[in-house]
């Protein structure tokens, strides 16, 4: 069986989770392809379920503009890159207004899928994004500890690079004012010159 054939069976698996129930459905993912860069984002939105497909909205619009300014479009990069999550289902609303943050437990019963996705991959890169995202790689306290810098880490015995980047979210304005707007800078220049984000470029 091919690595495409392995990680199609587990996409199969992971749409049929029905791990939490305060989780809105459907589990969304990125397409099945096999890459030497992973993306692991926070959780779909609610505009998600829908698109069935991650960073389908606005915050997704912000997303593929930096990386169309490292040469790849939104299409390149969804078929090159594989794209995870912290959380697959929409965590829904809070009370007064914004999505809720997925809690520790569901963090954890979904942590499994991503573990499956670094055997499966062996990424040399892996691109989280948001501090959620970041903090299950990296012990994080301000973004401006992290972001704009590349830092080695040990999967399980695979070791690979962590270039982390801010939410694109239009309700944050990390990325648009100093010192983020310079780190972010800083951060897409690493994955520009990372050996794994030439390999997708040069294919």
């Amino acid at each position: 069986m091919t690595s495409l054939d392995k990680l199609r069976q587990h996409q199969a698996r992971l749409h049929q989770c029905r791990l939490c129930p305060q989780m809105i459905g459907p589990v969304i993912t990125g397409q099945a392809v096999v890459s030497p860069v992973m993306l692991i984002g926070q959780a779909p939105g609610d505009r998600e379920g829908a698109a069935a497909k991650p960073f389908a909205w606005t915050a997704g619009k912000t997303l593929f503009q930096w990386f169309e300014s490292l040469g790849l479009d939104e299409d390149g990069f969804r078929s090159r890159v594989y794209m995870a999550a912290v959380c697959r289902c929409f965590p829904g609303k809070k009370p007064r207004g914004g999505d809720r943050v997925p809690d520790a437990d569901e963090i954890e019963r979904c942590s499994q899928w991503l573990q499956t996705e670094y055997r499966l991959l062996q990424p040399q890169l892996i691109i989280p994004v948001g501090k959620l995202a970041i903090s299950q790689l990296l012990e994080v306290n301000k973004l401006s500890e992290v972001i704009g810098r590349q830092l080695r880490h040990d999967l399980d015995g695979h070791p690979c690079d962590l270039i982390p980047l801010p939410h694109p979210s239009g309700a944050s304005t990390w990325h648009r004012t100093e010192p983020g707007k310079t780190l972010l800078q800083q951060a897409l220049k690493l994955i520009q010159a990372h050996p794994a984000w030439r390999k997708l470029i040069d294919a």
